[in-house]
Protein backbone atom coordinates (compact mmCIF):
# COMPACT_ATOMS: atom_id res chain seq x y z
CA UNK A 1 0.00 0.00 0.00
CA UNK A 2 1.53 3.45 -0.89
CA UNK A 3 0.56 6.07 1.18
CA UNK A 4 0.89 10.02 0.69
CA UNK A 5 2.00 12.08 3.64
CA UNK A 6 3.27 15.83 3.29
CA UNK A 7 5.26 15.79 6.42
CA UNK A 8 8.74 15.56 6.70
CA UNK A 9 8.73 12.25 7.94
CA UNK A 10 7.34 9.27 7.30
CA UNK A 11 4.47 7.97 9.35
CA UNK A 12 4.26 4.61 10.71
CA UNK A 13 1.84 2.30 8.36
CA UNK A 14 -1.40 1.64 9.61
CA UNK A 15 -1.21 -1.76 11.68
CA UNK A 16 -2.19 -4.45 10.17
CA UNK A 17 -4.50 -5.47 13.10
CA UNK A 18 -6.41 -1.75 11.93
CA UNK A 19 -10.14 -2.11 12.07
CA UNK A 20 -11.99 -2.09 8.79
CA UNK A 21 -15.60 -1.75 7.77
CA UNK A 22 -16.39 -5.17 7.23
CA UNK A 23 -20.47 -4.72 6.32
CA UNK A 24 -20.53 -1.09 5.12
CA UNK A 25 -20.01 2.27 7.22
CA UNK A 26 -21.97 3.19 10.63
CA UNK A 27 -24.68 4.99 9.14
CA UNK A 28 -26.36 7.78 11.37
CA UNK A 29 -30.21 8.72 11.82
CA UNK A 30 -28.49 12.51 10.55
CA UNK A 31 -27.78 10.42 7.13
CA UNK A 32 -24.01 10.86 7.72
CA UNK A 33 -21.62 7.67 8.21
CA UNK A 34 -19.64 8.01 11.66
CA UNK A 35 -15.93 8.93 10.24
CA UNK A 36 -13.51 6.18 11.81
CA UNK A 37 -14.13 2.86 11.05
CA UNK A 38 -15.05 0.74 14.29
CA UNK A 39 -15.90 3.63 16.58
CA UNK A 40 -19.61 3.84 18.07
CA UNK A 41 -21.72 6.51 18.36
CA UNK A 42 -21.58 6.24 22.32
CA UNK A 43 -18.26 6.71 22.70
CA UNK A 44 -17.93 10.23 21.27
CA UNK A 45 -17.24 13.20 23.54
CA UNK A 46 -18.85 16.68 22.53
CA UNK A 47 -15.52 18.69 22.01
CA UNK A 48 -16.65 21.31 19.94
CA UNK A 49 -16.86 24.59 22.36
CA UNK A 50 -13.22 23.11 23.88
CA UNK A 51 -11.04 26.26 24.64
CA UNK A 52 -8.06 26.56 22.09
CA UNK A 53 -4.66 28.14 22.62
CA UNK A 54 -4.96 31.94 21.77
CA UNK A 55 -8.40 31.88 22.75
CA UNK A 56 -9.89 29.77 20.06
CA UNK A 57 -13.10 27.40 20.47
CA UNK A 58 -12.06 24.06 19.25
CA UNK A 59 -15.51 24.25 16.56
CA UNK A 60 -14.89 20.47 16.09
CA UNK A 61 -15.20 16.98 17.68
CA UNK A 62 -12.26 14.83 17.78
CA UNK A 63 -12.77 11.15 17.54
CA UNK A 64 -10.05 9.16 19.44
CA UNK A 65 -9.16 6.28 17.67
CA UNK A 66 -5.42 4.01 17.49
CA UNK A 67 -3.34 5.41 14.84
CA UNK A 68 -3.82 3.89 11.20
CA UNK A 69 -7.77 3.39 12.18
CA UNK A 70 -9.23 3.82 8.37
CA UNK A 71 -11.19 7.31 8.18
CA UNK A 72 -14.15 7.45 5.52
CA UNK A 73 -16.24 9.62 4.38
CA UNK A 74 -19.17 10.95 6.31
CA UNK A 75 -21.22 12.29 3.00
CA UNK A 76 -20.80 11.83 -0.68
CA UNK A 77 -18.84 14.94 -2.04
CA UNK A 78 -16.00 16.03 -4.04
CA UNK A 79 -12.34 16.24 -2.72
CA UNK A 80 -11.78 19.94 -2.96
CA UNK A 81 -8.64 20.48 -1.27
CA UNK A 82 -5.50 18.17 0.18
CA UNK A 83 -4.01 20.62 2.48
CA UNK A 84 -0.88 20.50 4.75
CA UNK A 85 -0.83 22.54 8.16
CA UNK A 86 2.05 22.20 9.85
CA UNK A 87 1.01 24.31 13.23
CA UNK A 88 -2.71 23.67 12.63
CA UNK A 89 -4.37 20.02 11.49
CA UNK A 90 -1.72 18.23 9.80
CA UNK A 91 -2.75 16.10 6.83
CA UNK A 92 -5.93 17.39 5.56
CA UNK A 93 -8.81 16.72 3.12
CA UNK A 94 -11.66 19.04 2.80
CA UNK A 95 -14.40 17.67 1.06
CA UNK A 96 -17.41 19.71 -0.01
CA UNK A 97 -20.92 18.42 -0.85
CA UNK A 98 -22.62 17.81 -4.41
CA UNK A 99 -25.16 20.81 -3.18
CA UNK A 100 -22.01 22.88 -2.24
CA UNK A 101 -23.94 23.39 1.02
CA UNK A 102 -21.18 21.83 3.08
CA UNK A 103 -17.64 21.24 3.68
CA UNK A 104 -16.47 18.16 5.37
CA UNK A 105 -13.20 18.56 7.12
CA UNK A 106 -10.92 15.79 7.80
CA UNK A 107 -7.72 16.62 10.22
CA UNK A 108 -4.63 14.96 12.02
CA UNK A 109 -4.88 12.30 9.21
CA UNK A 110 -1.53 9.99 9.27
CA UNK A 111 -1.59 9.49 5.47
CA UNK A 112 -4.39 10.11 3.06
CA UNK A 113 -6.19 7.15 1.57
CA UNK A 114 -3.97 5.51 -1.79
CA UNK A 115 -4.86 7.15 -4.88
CA UNK A 116 -6.80 9.86 -3.04
CA UNK A 117 -6.44 13.51 -5.25
CA UNK A 118 -8.30 16.78 -5.42
CA UNK A 119 -11.39 16.78 -8.02
CA UNK A 120 -12.56 13.19 -6.85
CA UNK A 121 -15.61 12.24 -6.56
CA UNK A 122 -16.05 10.47 -3.47
CA UNK A 123 -19.22 8.34 -1.99
CA UNK A 124 -20.41 8.26 1.64
CA UNK A 125 -17.82 5.70 3.45
CA UNK A 126 -15.17 5.86 0.59
CA UNK A 127 -11.85 5.73 2.40
CA UNK A 128 -10.48 9.54 3.37
CA UNK A 129 -6.97 8.26 4.85
CA UNK A 130 -6.16 7.05 8.55
CA UNK A 131 -6.37 8.39 11.70
CA UNK A 132 -2.74 9.76 13.02
CA UNK A 133 -1.50 12.92 15.09
CA UNK A 134 0.02 15.34 12.33
CA UNK A 135 -0.14 19.07 12.75
CA UNK A 136 -0.43 20.75 16.34
CA UNK A 137 -2.05 17.21 17.91
CA UNK A 138 -0.09 15.22 20.44
CA UNK A 139 1.70 11.95 18.90
CA UNK A 140 0.45 10.34 22.52
CA UNK A 141 -3.67 10.83 21.27
CA UNK A 142 -4.09 10.01 17.72
CA UNK A 143 -7.53 11.29 16.70
CA UNK A 144 -9.53 12.85 13.57
CA UNK A 145 -10.71 16.51 13.85
CA UNK A 146 -13.90 16.17 12.60
CA UNK A 147 -15.53 19.67 11.52
CA UNK A 148 -18.54 20.97 9.26
CA UNK A 149 -19.28 24.04 8.12
CA UNK A 150 -22.21 25.59 6.13
CA UNK A 151 -21.29 27.28 3.15
CA UNK A 152 -22.59 30.27 1.16
CA UNK A 153 -22.22 30.60 -2.80
CA UNK A 154 -18.72 31.06 -3.30
CA UNK A 155 -17.34 30.61 0.09
CA UNK A 156 -13.83 29.01 -0.40
CA UNK A 157 -12.73 25.95 0.92
CA UNK A 158 -11.50 27.58 4.41
CA UNK A 159 -14.08 29.42 4.99
CA UNK A 160 -17.59 28.79 5.80
CA UNK A 161 -19.64 28.88 9.36
CA UNK A 162 -18.79 25.76 11.63
CA UNK A 163 -21.78 23.92 13.04
CA UNK A 164 -21.54 21.11 15.85
CA UNK A 165 -21.48 17.72 13.93
CA UNK A 166 -21.78 16.10 17.50
CA UNK A 167 -25.43 16.00 17.37
CA UNK A 168 -25.05 14.66 14.10
CA UNK A 169 -23.10 11.62 15.27
CA UNK A 170 -25.43 11.04 18.10
CA UNK A 171 -28.72 12.03 17.51
CA UNK A 172 -31.23 12.17 14.61
CA UNK A 173 -30.83 16.07 13.29
CA UNK A 174 -29.88 16.40 9.88
CA UNK A 175 -28.23 19.79 8.36
CA UNK A 176 -30.10 22.14 7.72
Amino acid sequence: MSMVWLSGRAPAPPPASAPQVAAGPFILPSGLALPVAGIEPGVLTDTYSDARAGGRVHDAIDIMAPAGTPVIAAAAGTVEKLYFSRGGGGITVYVRSPDRRWMFYYAHLQAYAPGLHEGQAIGRGDPIGFVGSTGNASAEAPHLHFAISRMAPGDQWWRGTPINPYPLLVGNRSPR
